[in-house]
């Protein structure tokens, strides 16, 4: 819980403009990135000189500034990641945001009192996910989206981290960290901070709306007094990538919520100014479905004009936000003189001006204390005023004003200087890794896909929720049994734990998981741990990383390159996605239902888009995922995966006869038939 401490409003800045609008307006903390290495590489972002002062305006305003390092990094990032941790710590910014595990296991190493926070792109869902990431270093997480009100409670109840959650903004279809149809339909990855949206375009299911992967934006505003009362610590407004009247309507609405004084007028300005549709609260509350499905309208486009200006005076001018304690000193003889204090900084300046014997009516103290209440201008009013004054004397009001602004221009410059964080220079050296055998690997959607001839897979996956009766026959034949665990656990945690230990006393070993929450449940339960799909495993600092925390495996991100892969150090087993129609989007609001339910789709719908392609969709655990459109296909090019230690076949829709022939069709090499793809293996990503 809170314990009555104040909940952070936590807000987006894509340039100076919004960072100021956002602070102006009561922001407690805002996030913002650089030029690179950051998820939203299509705003204005800052450069070294604008980070700097970026952090020194919101220092001297009391106003934390986190830095987004929130993406996965290739091993050639690594340098560059380096650099903007050693700024950070040198400029005292208050955390990092980051996603990657290699990045986060990089950033304790060299800025070990830097502050992380774990970025929704992290998936984690479980309080088991929570307590991996304390043991990681982490102090804080962005919850996903997608939780209810009654799932977040749960994740709040002694919690080991800070809990920060999205209140306002843009709402993806795919759970955060686990959506690559940009990449995989464009080469513009999400997870590298360059999504090019097509969820926005057509993309439709039968009798849905059209637009069955869009959702409107998200707005929790009218509900965060019982949010901060539950215990969340940070509330945060997406919108890096928009103007700063929408950034300054979020701020201000939400501060005015927190305070009981939103009025509906602001509230109107603040969908006015973007929205898709209006707003849903449709995870919190529950209520899923079609009415959480919105496009930007013509309508939503043309009500921002009319509210711009009314928005843009909430922060046209610098507002009262710091209190300041002035000691005045007017005795004869001595130069006038002023101390002033705030946020446990202290200057003293004095004047040239030395007071004289008054002729007319002296200096009284509310004289004084009038012109020192003057700050105008500045980010600081007066709070405590102590005057020491002789009596019978007399200065100009003009040599007063002139040292009250010389001493807030020196305690905002003593506020602006940075604490620095201890930085040291990287010295982990990563080993060669050294190629072996070639596993084949076979994940299977069901136990009725899998054909009698396996022709020498070495493992098979199948889902947890397949019935313990039936991984028990595996392993009695002498297959190597593993089971995958579903990526979206949610409120789900004591099920997957039941279905671990089923599984256990089946005989199975290893578990397969793509999201930190099932490593460390299958970890608890004494598997063999294999980072799956979705784990987002993209550089030899992520594996060091993994084999640190015991897992025994890990498949590639498939965002990789064939070259990048093969070059990957570390003696971690790894190994590909060598075939099958890859996941796109892990999402908790199915499509398909948009126009069919679930009895009648039978966990096998579809979605087609604008130019008539069809992407299946199949439903995993209480979630669907939206599957390409075509199959990966490598058997003719197995000789190119270099470097891997497995590789996997990876079966969703085909029948038991498809699998069959894909596996020969593996075993012999065979060039492709019908419609297939290379994947991002050969073209990679941006």
């Amino acid at each position: 819980m809170n314990n009555g401490q104040r909940t952070e409003i936590l807000a987006p800045a894509g340039g100076m403009e919004s960072l100021k609008a956002a602070v102006r307006c009561g922001a407690d903390a805002v996030y913002f990135g650089g030029k690179t290495l950051n998820a939203r590489r299509g705003a204005e972002n800052f450069d070294d000189i604008e980070t700097e002062d970026a952090v020194k305006y919101c220092r001297s305003r009391g106003v934390k500034a986190y830095i987004t390092l929130n993406t996965v990094l290739s091993d050639n990032d690594f340098a560059d990641a380096v650099k903007i941790i050693e700024r950070a710590c040198a400029i005292g910014a208050d955390a990092l945001i980051l996603q990657d595990l290699g990045l986060a296991k990089l950033a304790k190493e060299i800025a070990p009192g830097m502050i992380l926070h774990a970025s929704t792109q992290m998936s984690v869902q479980t309080r088991a996910g929570l307590e991996l990431l304390r043991e990681l270093g982490f102090s804080r997480v962005v919850l996903p989206r997608e939780l209810s009100k009654t799932e977040i409670k749960a994740l709040v109840e002694n919690t080991p981290l800070e809990l920060e959650m999205f209140v306002h903004g843009a709402l993806c279809m795919s759970v955060s960290g686990q959506c690559y149809m940009s990449a995989m339909l464009g080469s513009r990855s999400g997870n590298r901070g360059l999504c090019a949206g097509p969820c926005r375009l057509p993309f439709a299911a039968e009798n849905g709306t059209g637009f069955d992967l869009s959702l409107k934006d998200l707005s929790l505003i009218e509900h965060l007094r019982a949010l901060e009362a539950l215990g969340i610590r940070s509330f945060k407004i997406e919108g890096r990538m928009k103007r700063p009247e929408y950034v300054g309507a979020a701020v201000t609405a939400c501060r005015k919520a927190l305070d009981g004084e939103l009025s509906n007028e602001l509230a109107q300005n603040l969908q006015a100014v973007f929205s898709r549709s209006g707003f849903t609260e449709g995870y919190y509350t529950g209520n899923r479905g079609r009415t959480m499905f919105g496009t930007r309208q013509k309508d939503d486009v043309t009500a921002a004009a009319p509210v711009l200006s009314t928005l843009a005076r909430l922060f046209d001018s610098e507002k009262p936000l710091v209190p300041v304690d002035f000691t005045f000193t007017c005795v004869a003889g001595e130069p006038l003189s002023l101390a002033a204090g705030a946020m446990g900084k202290s200057v003293f300046e004095s004047s040239e001006v030395v007071p004289q014997p008054a002729q007319n009516r002296p200096l009284t103290r509310e004289t004084i204390e009038e012109q020192l209440q003057k700050c105008g201008g500045t980010q600081f009013f007066a709070k405590e005023t102590e005057i020491d004054l002789d009596e019978g004397l007399n200065v100009p009001l003009a040599a007063i004003n002139a040292l009250r602004r010389k001493t807030l221009e020196a305690l905002n410059s003593a506020l602006e200087q940075p604490k620095p964080i201890k930085f040291s220079a990287p010295v982990t050296v990563l080993k060669e890794h050294l190629e072996k055998p070639v596993w084949i690997y076979a994940r299977f959607s069901a136990l009725s896909q899998i054909p009698s001839e396996l022709y020498g897979i070495k493992r098979i996956f199948l889902p947890l929720d397949s019935s313990a009766g039936g991984l028990g026959k595996l392993t009695e034949k002498g297959f190597e049994a593993a089971v995958e665990i579903p990526r979206g656990i949610f409120g789900g945690s004591e099920k997957i734990i039941t279905q671990l230990k089923q599984a256990k006393a089946a005989g199975v070993q290893a578990a397969c998981a793509g999201t930190i929450d099932g490593m460390e449940l299958a970890k608890r339960e004494g598997f063999s741990v294999h980072a799956g799909l979705g784990s987002n495993i993209y550089n030899s600092y992520a594996l060091a990383k993994l084999a640190q925390m015991g897992v025994s495996e890990a498949t590639l991100s498939f965002e990789l390159n064939l070259l990048q892969a093969a070059a990957l150090k570390g003696t971690l087993t790894r190994g590909l996605i060598a075939y099958g129609r890859l996941p796109l989007m892990l999402t908790r609001n199915c499509p398909v239902a948009n126009g069919a339910s679930c009895q009648a789709c039978g966990g096998q719908g579809k979605l087609t888009d604008r130019m008539g392609i069809v992407f299946p969709v199949v439903c995993e655990s209480g979630c669907a995922e939206v599957l390409n459109s075509r199959p990966l296909y490598m058997a003719d090019r197995l000789g190119e995966m270099k470097n891997m230690d497995f590789l996997t076949l990876y079966f969703t829709t085909e029948t038991k006869e498809e699998c069959a022939e894909v596996i020969k069709a593996y075993k012999d090499s065979k060039a492709p038939q019908g419609d297939f793809t290379r994947g991002l293996y050969y073209r990679g990503v941006e």
